[in-house]
């Protein structure tokens, strides 16, 4: 599908595809393919990468166009599993056009970000520091998912929260691979600014989102190792709650098989011949209140035993 822009006052606003400089193609048929390859001289296998999530992100320079693709976080559902996924994303920027392509439909120019563009070269870069800034994002909504699980693990005897810190451990590494891919080609791209025609103010701009991609790779990485280091500890409470149980389980069926005994023996006609001319209401509430006391005394003797 084919959504064209025009920059107005600064901003992003739809516009005909035959007169706006940005074209957005989400997940592209295969006409719509055909036309980018055969009307702008796109790479077949370029425009592939475009919306294959597993390839790394490369930066190349065609004799019109410039080629780019690069990772940026895909938006997270609840079916997702506590799974945060990445996607590939193709920019291709000619003179003064820019075509981005994604598998998926979702608004790239929201935000407060897309303010004061002057042209295709400043959407081509906001776009890249847009998506860094999403990683950011998603790495605070991570650490506070995680800080609930550890909440929930404190108190768990099962395998579920355990499998959900999983998950997230997994996504950083997804997000470890995916900034640092990006990285060498922002840096690539720096290192090449002059062949591209990057205007000095876009130049600077570039120095920045180097600066935010290097502090975002950080971010992640120390969430990874905090999560991926406390992991064991994480795993040996779920152990301990159950052992915990376990232990409070044995003390009750102690607790109970000790009364049990002494009911054992005074039962049948065993008790008659025990309490003599007693009356047997009485004399069974007697012995009842007697067992409830002895099995409530163990189980008390049983719990300051463990303590110890």
């Amino acid at each position: 599908m084919l959504s064209a822009f025009e920059i107005v006052d600064g901003k992003l606003a739809e516009g005909k595809p035959e007169s706006a400089p940005v074209w957005v193609f989400s997940n592209p048929d295969d006409a719509e393919k055909a036309r980018l390859v055969a009307d702008f001289g796109l790479d077949a296998h370029t425009l592939s990468s475009a919306l294959d999530p597993d390839e790394p992100s490369r930066l190349e320079f065609e004799s019109e166009h410039l080629a780019l693709i690069f990772k940026r976080p895909k938006n997270y559902s609840a079916k997702d599993q506590f799974v945060f996924k990445v996607a590939s994303t193709g920019m291709f920027l000619f003179k003064d056009k820019l075509i981005v392509v994604i598998s998926e439909d979702v608004p790239l120019f929201s935000g407060k970000h897309f303010h004061g563009l002057q042209g295709v070269q400043e959407v081509f870069l906001k776009l890249i520091y847009v998506s860094i800034w999403h990683y950011l994002e998603h790495l605070k909504v991570i650490n506070m998912i995680s800080e609930e699980i550890e909440k929930k693990i404190n108190v768990s005897m099962e395998n579920k929260y355990l499998l959900n810190l999983f998950s997230l451990e997994k996504s950083l590494v997804y997000y470890l691979s995916a900034v640092n891919s990006n990285g060498y080609v922002i840096e690539k791209l720096r290192n090449h600014s002059a062949k591209v025609g990057l205007c000095s103010k876009c130049q600077e701009f570039l120095d920045d989102i180097i600066v935010e991609n290097q502090q975002c790779y950080r971010q992640a990485e120390i969430y990874s190792n905090i999560l991926a280091s406390l992991m064991d500890a994480r795993a040996s409470i779920v152990g301990n709650n159950l052992n915990i149980l376990m232990k409070k389980l044995n003390a009750i069926v102690v607790a109970v098989m000790v009364p049990t005994f002494f009911a054992s023996i005074g039962g049948m006609s065993e008790w008659t011949m025990m309490t003599g001319g007693a009356h047997w209401k009485l004399s069974y509430t007697l012995f009842l209140l007697a067992m409830v006391a002895l099995g409530i005394g163990t189980y008390i003797a049983i719990e300051k035993y463990e303590r110890h």
